[in-house]
């Protein structure tokens, strides 16, 4: 989308999942608001899911989309499982960016399956990168914020299934449930600091994250189950961008007085 507002001129955003679907919405839409940025991905198969991983020539192509802005981006494969590797990815960022001021982490993976029926692969794969993954986004980053002083956004990608019980999916709704407990205290201990932290929660996005094993569970369970997915407005998925907007907001100065939130972004799915 084309935006005139440059709410984030002279401020670097971190992203992590940046490779595609919303982090790459991400990186553009707070590229196109002046920020440079500093993108990690895997860019690897995940083990336990359904769909394909992200590629390094995705990353690539949200490195291009990003300099098309004519904003500079760091761009690194690191999984947020390994905290090494993230911190080096952040560290090299920074370096090169100078500062930072924003941080996404959007970095995410879901499979579906029966609650005693999901793997102990699918439950610990899906703790390390939704779970972990974001505790270790935060260690890597929020030093940084701490030392430059001036304050700081941090917006952590939940979901609907963060704050409601989703069935088929309890590995993943426990994961986002946990973020949100972890943003409240962030929230609490950096205020002070003028460090914002907020969640987002989507419903369902047009990413490549396609559940495929969701669908014939939900139709299975039709009559009972299947109409606590279902969305008041006539959309049946948002676009990346869609949550993007929201994520701009909140890593902007209009939001500077939100923080400890959770903000649906859900086609009302939360209000049925």
């Amino acid at each position: 989308m084309t935006t005139t507002a440059r709410r984030l001129e002279g401020k670097v955003a971190l992203i992590t999942g940046a490779a595609r679907g919303q982090g790459r919405a991400h990186a553009v839409r707070l590229a196109s608001e002046g920020a440079d940025v500093i993108a990690v991905d895997v860019c690897a198969q995940p083990a336990t899911t359904h769909y394909a991983g992200a590629t390094p020539e995705d990353l690539a192509e949200t490195v291009r989309l990003v300099e098309a802005l004519d904003r500079r981006i760091v761009a690194r494969q690191a999984d947020v499982a390994d905290f090494a590797a993230l911190s080096a990815a952040v560290t090299e960022g920074v370096a090169e960016l100078g500062r930072l001021d924003v941080v996404v982490a959007n970095a995410g993976i879901c499979s579906a399956g029966n609650s005693w029926e999901i793997t102990l692969e699918q439950w610990n794969e899906t703790v390390a990168v939704n779970l972990t993954g974001v505790f270790h986004t935060a260690k890597a980053t929020i030093p940084t914020l701490l030392e430059q002083g001036t304050g700081g956004s941090i917006v952590i990608t939940s979901s609907v299934a963060g704050l409601r019980g989703l069935p088929f999916l309890s590995a993943y709704a426990a994961t986002k449930h946990g973020v949100v407990g972890y943003a409240k205290s962030l929230a609490n201990e950096l205020a002070q600091h003028s460090i914002r932290v907020n969640t987002v929660h989507p419903h369902g996005v047009a990413t490549g994250m396609t559940v495929d094993d969701l669908g014939p569970l939900i139709a299975a369970n039709a009559q009972t189950l299947a109409p606590i997915f279902m969305q008041a407005l006539p959309d049946q998925v948002s676009q990346p961008e869609d949550i993007a907007n929201a994520v701009a907001f909140l890593a902007s100065d209009e939001a500077r007085h939100i923080t400890g939130i959770q903000l649906p972004v859900d086609l009302g799915t939360l209000i049925r």
